[in-house]
């Protein structure tokens, strides 16, 4: 599956090099997409590895993109 398919089928704006936060009841966690499966990978800050998230996983939020002005 690639990135494309899951910005379609889950609509969810996932994109390579994209961030995301990861609300879990230890905190947020914030990192970067890697890759695609039918899951995304998320490196998290400080990480060396990526981990498999769902998509549509509870607490993952894509963070809004910065536009340059």
């Amino acid at each position: 599956m690639s990135m494309g398919y899951i910005r379609r089928y889950y609509g969810v704006p996932a994109k390579r090099g994209g961030r995301v936060a990861w609300k879990t009841s230890k905190g947020v966690r914030h990192g970067t997409i890697t890759r695609a499966t039918a899951y995304v990978y998320v490196r998290f800050d400080g990480e060396r590895q990526s981990v498999p998230l769902h998509p549509r996983g509870n607490g993952l939020e894509y963070e809004a993109e910065k536009k340059e002005v």
